[in-house]
């Protein structure tokens, strides 16, 4: 009734009320209260517009819903970008990245690029990486140009069980228009890691491929692999070339969970990094406040030990598990422990020391998850808070810490042997650490961080258990005590912290093939210290309803 505009779109005329549609959409809002024409106009006329799209478009501004679905999701998120309307356009990139299919994700990869979605060129860009395999047998890939191939190619984030798939794939990629593109062929073999290709795959495959014996550029990287496999293997690791870079290992993407922490009161928030979009997000909190506790993973769950609440310290014990994006309580520890470390060995968690509000504590105690039972273990020999604690070659290790008896900040580390049920003293560190972070790479157990007493520390150093030695490695960027640390493929990550002034959003990682530390660009929301740091393979929620039809529910526009 008291409807003032007519919106024209091709052959079809809507009718509506420009309070409404400026209230809804930016782009109506500047056209109807602006000094252009249409402001003014009964009949306003919209051109490159779908009527369908623009028809559900406008009913949304109206009722806050739109379905998307497969049949309208490529008129609906071109048009939502020109409205301005921000709900619907993400709802549409959600949609696509539900709908990811080997034989559909270069087509929603050249989509979002064409509408500037970044998060789902970017998502569609991590499920070709991790299903190249499945996506090269599509006509699609052959299609592309080889700008595209090589941004592939080149990437270490590449899934492939051997390169041989890489190397067929460039191949087969020439040969689809061998006449205009075996002059690239060069430029894209510089990409394919043919020294990690098996030297008898080199000899009978690569060398005897016709594309690679009309190209001298081909064959110096045909040599160049094959020299690689006359060095001696413990040397190859010191060869450093683009092409004799392992890819990351196949494995499910993993997702960094960050536990409560100190920012700087106890809180109960939860952040995690998803390496596969690479980009943080917050997943259910916990019950409770939660700080200075344990966290470790056990059969797929995440669990938080202990810990300060900002008024007591605690013994409640809670589990998270992520496919249902919940947490649970659990059986509560014998002791209240805060500072503690926490770890899984041989199908059991282990805490470790801490503090119970009056003084460090030496005792540990065990959870069984098929009794939900804690039981007592043998004591360490010294008072443990603030403890760092690692599992290597199926003993436990408690990592310096605070000894509040004496006052003193530890270099000292216990070993746990759980088959005879005795803890022993091994090398002592080469510094004072409390509140280190420790990690386990390559068969050697990772000290970072910490404090000493009067100074934050940045060095770093690791054990030999076969040496029974420490040896340091190079500093990170900056001093952290009270960080998370946590080893994914090969890599040491340390989060948060602080420096003994301010709590820190920021991750470093460790590569000891190169021994080099790397910022992560991407930081937390928080600055975190004393907060549980863990990695799980990522799920997706047992709950989680089908993506054959979405629809998007907001708050009515003009009740903003």
């Amino acid at each position: 009734m008291l409807a003032d505009v007519s919106v024209v779109v091709g052959s079809r005329q809507i009718r509506a009320h420009r309070a409404v549609l400026a209230s809804a959409s930016p782009y109506f809002y500047a056209m109807f209260t602006g000094d252009l024409s249409e402001s003014r106009q009964e009949i306003v006329t919209l051109k490159e517009v779908d009527p369908n799209a623009l028809e559900l478009l406008i009913d949304y501004c109206y009722t806050a819903e739109v379905p998307v679905n497969e049949d309208n999701v490529q008129t609906l998120l071109p048009a939502a970008g020109l409205l301005q309307l921000t709900d619907v356009s993400n709802a549409c990139c959600e949609f696509l990245k539900s709908q990811l299919h080997p034989t559909n994700c270069l087509g929603i990869r050249a989509f979002a690029d064409l509408h500037s979605c970044h998060d789902l060129l970017q998502a569609a860009h991590s499920y070709i990486e991790q299903h190249f395999t499945d996506v090269v047998s599509c006509e699609e890939f052959l299609q592309l140009p080889s700008e595209s191939i090589i941004e592939f190619i080149s990437s270490d984030k590449l899934t492939v069980q051997s390169e041989d798939k890489v190397f067929e794939a460039v191949i087969a990629w020439v040969n689809y228009d061998v006449a205009n593109r075996e002059a690239s062929l060069p430029k894209l073999m510089e990409y394919v890691r043919l020294p990690l290709l098996p030297r008898d795959y080199l000899i009978e495959r690569v060398e005897t491929e016709p594309l690679i014996k009309r190209s001298f550029a081909c064959k110096d990287f045909l040599i160049e692999a094959l020299k690689y496999h006359l060095v001696p293997r413990f040397q190859r690791n010191f060869i450093q070339s683009p092409r004799t870079r392992s890819r990351l290992p196949i494995g499910f993407p993993k997702v960094l969970y960050v536990v409560g922490g100190q920012a700087p009161k106890a809180i109960r928030s939860v952040e995690c990094y998803d390496f596969q979009f690479e980009k943080w997000y917050s997943s259910a909190d916990m019950h409770s406040r939660r700080c200075r506790a344990g966290v470790a993973v056990l059969n797929g769950l995440i669990y938080c030990v202990g810990g300060f609440n900002g008024s007591l310290r605690v013994r409640t014990v809670d589990c998270y598990d992520p496919r249902k994006d919940e947490w649970r309580p659990i059986a509560s520890m014998e002791a209240r422990r805060s500072t503690l470390g926490a770890a899984v060995l041989n199908g059991l968690l282990y805490a470790v020391g801490g503090f119970d509000g009056t003084a460090g504590l030496n005792s540990c105690e065990v959870y069984d998850p098929r009794s939900s039972e804690w039981r007592p273990v043998p004591s360490m020999s010294v008072r443990r808070s603030s403890v760092g604690v690692g599992v290597l070659r199926g003993n436990l290790y408690a990592v310096g810490g605070y000894d509040g008896a004496s006052r003193q900040c530890l270099s000292s580390v216990e070993r746990y042997d759980p088959n005879r049920k005795e803890w022993s003293m091994v090398a002592d560190m080469m510094v004072k650490r409390s509140g280190a972070g420790v990690g386990v790479i390559g068969g050697f157990l990772y000290a970072v961080g910490g404090h000493d007493g009067p100074h934050v520390r940045k060095s770093a150093e690791y054990y030999n258990p076969d040496t029974n030695t420490w040896t340091a490695v190079p500093d990170m960027s900056m001093p952290r005590r009270n960080a998370g640390v946590t080893t994914i493929e090969g890599i040491l990550y340390v989060v948060g912290g602080d420096d003994g002034t301010n709590n820190l959003a920021t991750v470093e990682m460790y590569n000891p093939r190169n021994e080099e530390w790397t910022t992560m660009l991407a930081q937390m929301s928080t600055g975190r210290s004393y907060a549980g740091l863990v990695h799980i393979d990522k799920v997706y929620p047992t709950n989680r309803e089908s993506n054959s039809v979405a629809s998007i529910r907001t708050p009515s526009p003009y009740n903003h």
